[in-house]
């Protein structure tokens, strides 16, 4: 049983969506050796950074995170709506009308 414990733990330390991206589509994306997990739904979207980023690096991953949004996506980022940082963030989009 106390073996089965690290195993949970190891199980929980993928990108988890917020609840309201329950739902969502998943997108794995590597750029510049980086790895990021994009949610979005038809009106939201939340991109997820993994692993470490040193502290100097942190604007260009931010950058490289916006960047990501219309490209999995399809669609547009309404930038005032944007929260978050490096590691994680959230906003708005407006998709084209199929």
């Amino acid at each position: 049983m106390k073996a089965l414990i690290p195993l949970l733990i190891l199980c929980a330390c993928g990108a988890q969506p917020a609840p309201e991206f329950f739902n969502a589509k998943r997108v794995d994306v590597t750029r510049d050796g980086r790895q990021y997990t994009v949610f979005y739904t038809e009106k939201r979207v939340e991109v997820i950074r993994q692993g470490y980023a040193k502290k100097a690096e942190r604007e260009d991953i931010r950058a490289q995170m916006i960047a990501l949004i219309p490209e999995v996506t399809g669609c547009t980022l309404r930038e005032t709506s944007l929260t978050g940082d490096s590691g994680e963030m959230r906003g708005s989009i407006r998709c084209p009308r199929a």
